[in-house]
């Protein structure tokens, strides 16, 4: 299996430190709001990847954190008028309603930052007892960056041309303007703990080199996130946990890449910022979850009206392939080429490109529809084999009728008008008003519902018209 390595900057053979155990970090969500596309990027990449690995055989301890005190927290809790408890716990309720609606399976553990202050603490008593921090004298404490000898090697850059961090305050409390907040003081009123400096609260990078630590170890396999984190808050974890340690902190560094709308980078500022609900209220999850692993999970997506549409219609096929197939018999023996699944394991072992994998998975779907007409004794082994491989993507679990149907989109009418306006239009075709036909078929299509004539009657499908 070769993975790139956003340290090495290039692909590498994967070899656990302990042979058949993956232990991977992923940097999770600041719990000030609901969560965007940009996570759902990262959720579904990282989802994938866990199931893959595991398909594969490895015992993976997959750990994504959740910062649960920061800045941004403690403005949002002061502006809503509630305490920082009540919003942390009412946006992480919001996280897990969401990735559970886009197929994603649960971390094996989630720390919170407020829940590992003390480990906190002590990594920071070691930082300025080995010289890579010091005490400020406004009861914050500040890391060295020039002390440690590789800082920017994450980024292949020197120290000389990088500026202060985001969320770095730079003042005259630092030693040099590079250096980054690992304790920060409380001021009057803010949540805070005790510490050796005085009341404060965690600065953001420290809390990811504690909490990993506190999970997996001072070294582990892999340590993942979004692409915004490489510079500074990936960076100034080496630099905390390296320091700190006296080891290697990661093996294999991995980021996902960036979701734009519209091709234009999304923010709020440009009115094209969308939470992961929002998105939810409109497309079924499976559709937005497909358009997320179609791509290569180091590629930028587009998020746009036709990719979205697109990603439909591909859904479609597959589970056009599947209907109608009944489930082969537990245990059967099925004349299945293993090609299919030697290709997707090859495609899924080459930095787990779910682009080539899907395009074996469309083959599959191209064999299951000529076993449908040709041979149907082979049609349930098939469809039996695609939705195992599938299921290594978190596609295809839902009943072909059901996605068919509309699957989990709001529908724009009814089940039962639609199929009331279908009663009308066979009506108007007894009587060979065949206008009046024709402009029922019209108005369904345009609102995405597309009617199927056969002998035995007419089924209808849902394609979103692309909102």
């Amino acid at each position: 299996m070769q993975i790139y390595n956003t340290l090495t900057r290039r692909k590498e053979t994967f070899t656990p430190i302990e042979p058949g155990k993956v232990r991977m970090y992923v940097c999770g969500m600041t719990v000030y709001d609901y969560c965007h596309l940009g996570h759902a990027r990262v959720m579904v990449a990282f989802d994938v990847i866990t199931r893959y690995l595991r398909w594969r055989g490895y015992d993976v301890t997959y750990v994504r954190n959740i910062t649960d005190i920061d800045d941004k927290i403690l403005r949002r809790a002061d502006e809503n008028g509630e305490s920082i408890a009540a919003l942390t716990e009412r946006m992480i309720a919001a996280m897990h309603e969401d990735e559970a609606r886009l197929g994603v399976q649960r971390p094996d553990r989630e720390p919170r930052a407020t829940g590992h202050v003390p480990e906190i603490v002590a990594m920071v008593e070691t930082l300025i007892a080995k010289g890579y921090a010091y005490a400020a004298d406004n009861g914050d404490v500040y890391y060295r960056v020039r002390r440690f000898a590789d800082y920017g090697k994450l980024n292949n850059r020197n120290p000389d041309e990088m500026r202060a961090g985001a969320r770095v305050e730079v003042d005259r409390h630092k030693e040099d303007p590079l250096d980054f907040v690992l304790w920060k003081a409380a001021k009057p009123g803010e949540a805070s703990w005790p510490s050796p400096w005085g009341e404060g609260r965690p600065g953001w990078h420290i809390e990811c080199s504690a909490m990993s630590k506190c999970c997996l170890g001072e070294t582990f396999d892999i340590h993942g996130g979004g692409p915004d984190l490489t510079f500074p808050h990936h960076e100034n974890e080496i630099a905390q946990s390296e320091a700190a340690n006296g080891k290697p902190f990661v093996n294999t560094w991995m980021h996902a890449g960036a979701v734009r709308v519209n091709q234009e980078k999304m923010s709020k500022s440009l009115g094209n910022f969308f939470t992961i609900r929002e998105v939810l209220e409109v497309h079924d999850p499976e559709v937005v979850r497909y358009l997320l692993v179609a791509s290569h999970y180091r590629s930028p997506i587009n998020y746009a009206p036709e990719s979205l549409a697109e990603a439909r219609k591909s859904l479609e096929r597959f589970y056009t392939a599947l209907d109608g197939v009944a489930d082969a018999v537990q245990g059967a023996k099925g004349e299945v080429d293993a090609s299919f699944g030697e290709r997707f394991a090859a495609a899924m072992d080459d930095d787990f490109n779910t682009a080539e994998a899907l395009s074996v998975l469309f083959e599959l779907v191209r064999e299951l529809n000529r076993a449908k007409k040709e041979a149907p004794a082979l049609a349930p082994g098939l469809a039996q084999e695609l939705r195992r491989l599938g299921g290594v993507l978190g596609l295809f679990g839902q009943a072909p009728q059901a996605f068919l149907k509309g699957g989990q989109a709001a529908l724009p009418l009814s089940e039962q008008e639609i199929e009331a306006r279908i009663a009308q239009r066979a009506e108007a075709k007894r009587a060979r008003d065949f206008a009046t036909a024709d402009a029922i078929r019209d108005e369904l299509a345009a609102l995405g519902i597309v009617l199927k004539d056969s002998r035995d009657g007419t089924s209808w499908i849902f394609e979103s018209p692309g909102q």
